[in-house]
């Protein structure tokens, strides 16, 4: 399931973002969903999370 959908998305869950100095390569960091920080219900690059690690980055890819 892709991260455009911010209904998809849930805290606690395993996703794989991309961040900020990352776009460029597309290198993507796996983590959990600590706070999903986009309001709106969509966003074309994927919803912007922070993940326990305290990393920032719009999910590509929800992993469970």
């Amino acid at each position: 399931m892709d991260g455009t959908r911010r209904a998809a998305i849930r805290t606690g869950q395993h996703v794989a973002v991309v961040q900020k100095h990352h776009q460029a390569t597309g290198e993507l960091t796996e983590g959990i969903v600590e706070r999903i920080l986009t309001k709106s219900a969509t966003h074309p690059h994927g919803i912007k999370v922070k993940l326990s690690s305290g990393e920032v980055g719009r999910v590509k890819q929800c992993l469970d």
